[in-house]
């Protein structure tokens, strides 16, 4: 089993953004993070799952993920993004990233579990410290996907 944290940040929405994830798998752990110059919260929160997801070296794992995101949880769990999916994403936001998300997903086993933000989750804590710290980094990259209607 393995288990993913998340979390994504904006500095304004839209704004200097990033995400950051921790993995943990019996006693490895890993700590992923990138800023992007501007994006939106929402975009971060699906992004650090996707990079999480993407940073498995094994298809079908069983994956635990943890995020303090409705919009993913939910999304995710109560199967939205699946109709959006056979509707091609009209009128929804972030279709590219969705589009990303389904195709690593679906190599894997994951459960999603929601976790309240700022609260007294260590691991969901410390990614909210990577993300944050992510979008103030010196090395912003460009979130090709962001059109500014997200």
């Amino acid at each position: 089993m393995i288990t993913i944290y998340t979390d994504g940040s904006s500095r304004g929405n839209p704004g200097p953004g990033g995400y950051g994830v921790v993995m943990l798998s019996g006693e490895h752990r890993k700590e992923l993070s990138q800023g992007y110059r501007l994006t939106t919260n929402n975009r971060m929160e699906l992004m650090s799952v996707i990079v999480g997801l993407e940073a498995l070296k094994k298809e079908g794992q069983h994956v635990s993920i943890y995020s303090d995101s409705k919009y993913v949880v939910d999304s995710v769990e109560k199967k939205w993004v699946f109709g959006w999916e056979k509707k091609g994403y009209a009128g929804k936001k972030n279709p590219d990233l969705w589009q990303r998300f389904l195709r690593i997903y679906r190599k894997h086993h994951v459960k999603f579990h929601w976790v309240k933000g700022h609260a007294h989750t260590p691991e969901n804590n410390r990614c909210d410290e990577l993300a944050v710290a992510a979008s103030f980094g010196s090395h912003l990259l460009i979130d090709q996907g962001y059109t500014g209607n997200d």
